[in-house]
């Protein structure tokens, strides 16, 4: 019996297959996005605590309270944004989820969604088994700038959603208020709405983050996604939130009742204690991974790889057309046999890669003799 599938060119991600070349060859793994160093320990004994003399049993499908009432308390303190924990937050399990809910929920059969490329592989999935048709801007190196004409071309009385993420994986760049505010201007006469992945949200080397919550108007119609995993190092706890009006909120939770209806509990408890004890944990973290950035930038400095700029995430991008020739997809394959270190090809995050284009993906989440180890192998080029 032959299965239809509803998804027939998806395989196993490139994370997954490079992780697994890494360790096949004992290579300095520095694609998978993720720490290689211990969260805040102050968390694991909340956490610990929790499991063993806390509420192990099902929480509120939308999250436990204390923990709503305490990402309100970030909103506000962060963003100026006042938000309500009862009808406009939602805990969901990892930003991954929070994402597949919103589109799920938004995307009808036959509707168009905006992407802009690279963009991370779930978005296109989910869209796909939504019903819904991709549209994709493509951003180019060395910026990765919107051309907000292009984006305007894009728009139909079809579409219904435009998926956003700054500070952007894979790229480290960050939209500026300006862009925001074209996005506003183009979309507003309109019935569409946004879905703004902010995961790395606290991770901006610039003088304040960009997000939506910042903008009045199109906060009204847009879901935003943020991540604990990325802000507190507990990527494996998938624990993530989303923010959006009350209307918008409503179709999100019928999706995400039947799809995890809650996430786990203790974890919710440990991170709402840890928001109340520890304010200062999210304002820190930028400098915390410009730290990281500047050891990985300095140690490839006279290596002949050409750096692109990095203004948020953990994520540097590298040029390596003047070592090879080979595609992106084979250079890394290269580097993981013959120079010991895994990246992730960049041309994976687009549907057409420009032409020519020779990027590859670091994740700099790691110890600084992790990163300074692998820049010398690098560099040895």
């Amino acid at each position: 019996m032959t299965i239809a599938s509803k998804l027939p060119d998806v395989g196993t991600t490139i994370f997954t297959k490079m992780s697994a070349l890494a360790a096949e060859k004992g290579a300095i793994n520095l694609s998978q996005g993720f720490p290689d160093f211990r969260p805040d320990e102050r968390l694991l004994t909340r956490a610990s605590e929790a499991l063993l003399n806390g509420n192990n049993q099902y929480s509120p499908m939308a999250g436990l309270p204390a923990l709503r009432d305490a990402i309100a308390e970030l909103i506000a303190r962060h963003y100026g944004r006042g938000v309500s924990p009862v009808g406009e937050i939602t805990v969901t399990s990892g930003a991954s989820e929070a994402i597949f809910d919103a589109i799920t929920a938004l995307v009808h059969q036959g509707d168009e969604v905006i992407l802009f490329d690279p963009a991370y592989d779930l978005y296109e999935s989910a869209i796909i088994l939504a019903g819904g048709v991709c549209r994709r801007v493509t951003l180019t190196a060395p910026d990765f700038r919107p051309d907000w004409q292009v984006f305007a071309s894009l728009l139909t009385d079809k579409t219904r959603l435009v998926l956003i993420n700054t500070p952007h994986n894979p790229t480290g760049s960050c939209w500026t208020t300006g862009d925001l505010e074209l996005l506003w201007q183009a979309i507003k006469s309109r019935d569409i709405y946004v879905l703004s992945d902010e995961v790395y949200e606290f991770i901006h080397f610039g003088e304040s983050a960009v997000s939506v919550h910042k903008h009045a108007k199109l906060s009204e119609r847009s879901l935003v996604v943020s991540s604990f995993g990325k802000s507190f190092h507990l990527t494996g706890w998938k624990v993530g939130y989303v923010v959006a009006p009350i209307e918008l909120m409503v179709e999100l939770r019928k999706v995400h009742q039947y799809v995890t209806f809650c996430t786990a509990t203790p974890l919710q408890q440990a991170l709402a204690e840890h928001l109340e004890q520890a304010p200062e944990s999210s304002a820190e973290l930028a400098a915390f991974y410009q730290k990281k950035r500047d050891v990985l930038r300095n140690a490839l400095a006279d290596s002949r790889f050409t750096l692109l700029p990095c203004d948020g995430t953990y994520f540097q991008l590298l040029d390596y057309r003047d070592i090879s020739d080979l595609d992106d997809v084979e250079f890394c394959e290269w580097l993981v046999d013959e120079v010991g270190v895994a990246a992730i090809p960049v041309s994976v995050f687009y549907q057409q890669a420009p032409k020519g284009q020779r990027l590859i993906r670091l994740c700099f989440a790691k110890e600084e003799g992790t990163l300074i180890e692998a820049a010398q192998r690098l560099s040895r080029l």
